[in-house]
């Protein structure tokens, strides 16, 4: 029995994912995914790869998410799914990379300036 293990990124989350083949069990942090990601919204996120290559309840899936927000994790946790699967079986491939699954989003947090408010806001200006 093959284990895959990838990692996946987006904003400052990072996911680490074992997957085998089994009986369609995902656990987030040593919890099911119904609990750690109580949202639909965020499991529907999570679970995107497998129903598109329809494979969906054929692996078991453990993952170890740290950094960021809610959806950061999850979208992480998406792209370590999706490179997981590629590695199971190349075919997928194509598929995912239309909907954009296996793409890196480079989009971060711009960090804050000396002299500004937030990364961009000014002080409010006073003429008088």
């Amino acid at each position: 029995m093959e284990i895959i293990n990838t990692i996946g990124r987006r904003k400052t989350s990072v996911a680490r994912i074992y997957m085998k083949p089994g009986k369609g069990e995902i656990t987030v942090n040593n919890r099911p995914i119904e609990v750690y990601f109580p949202f639909d919204l965020h499991q529907i996120v999570v679970k995107q790869p497998l129903a598109l290559v329809g494979v969906d309840g054929s692996y078991d899936i453990k993952i170890n998410v740290d950094g960021g927000g809610i959806k950061g994790q999850a979208e992480a946790a998406r792209m370590a799914i999706s490179r997981a699967l590629c590695e199971f079986d190349i075919e997928h491939r194509p598929a995912l990379k239309k909907e954009g699954f296996l793409t890196r989003d480079p989009r971060m947090v711009e960090r804050k300036k000396p002299g500004r408010r937030k990364a961009r806001r000014r002080f409010q200006f006073s003429k008088r």
